[in-house]
């Protein structure tokens, strides 16, 4: 099947992706622009699998205000180079997550930061309550690995779903991301803070 140059162009446009990668997947997809954006973010996770290992040391430091300035966000995210850091994606992806940030009040970045302490007694908590729910002691362990997986996702930026498209994970934006610039990108840091809430 031919494919035309302009498809190929509304495809890099679209997605931000190289020429020959956008060509290849409307090959691979038979012309099919929606199946195309598909095999490209599954390549994009392929992408950043294989980048895990390479250094992430450029980067920007993003801000947000909100409400007046009665929140604000700080929040540091790297790539691995200036150039990328530049680039409209790298930006965009870091305001909107700053934003985010400012919406859904994470507590950490990743599930592995959470302090093991902490962990502990939330489950504790979930046991106690599924306990007390009256469920038979055999499923007790499910339950509360269920509400574990949920408390990670409530409170873990990268398990989070995205206040602007709650059908994605920050941890697939993020992938997204790294299909579109070809590097690996990683949320490194964030400071939250909200008018008043020390006092």
């Amino acid at each position: 099947m031919a494919i035309s140059a302009n498809d190929v162009k509304k495809l890099r446009d679209k997605t931000g992706v190289g020429m020959m990668d956008c060509k290849k997947a409307l090959v691979e997809c038979s012309g099919d622009f929606e199946k195309a954006i598909g095999y490209l973010r599954k390549k994009g996770m392929e992408v950043a699998n294989k980048r895990a290992g390479r250094q992430a040391s450029q980067g920007i430091v993003g801000s947000y205000i909100h409400l007046g300035g009665k929140i604000g966000v700080l929040l540091e995210v790297n790539c691995e180079s200036d150039f990328v850091a530049k680039s409209e994606d790298f930006q965009t992806f870091v305001k909107d997550i700053a934003m985010h940030i400012a919406a859904s009040n994470p507590f950490c970045v990743s599930r592995e930061e959470v302090p093991a302490d902490m962990l502990e007694k939330e489950k504790e908590i979930l046991k106690e309550q599924a306990l007390k729910s009256g469920k038979p002691e055999k499923v007790i362990d499910k339950i509360v690995e269920g509400r574990t997986a949920k408390f990670f996702a409530e409170n873990c930026l990268l398990e989070q779903p995205f206040v602007k498209n709650p059908d994605q994970t920050i941890t697939q934006l993020l992938d997204d991301l790294m299909g579109k610039t070809g590097e690996k990108c990683v949320i490194q840091r964030f400071v939250r803070y909200q008018l008043g809430e020390e006092i």
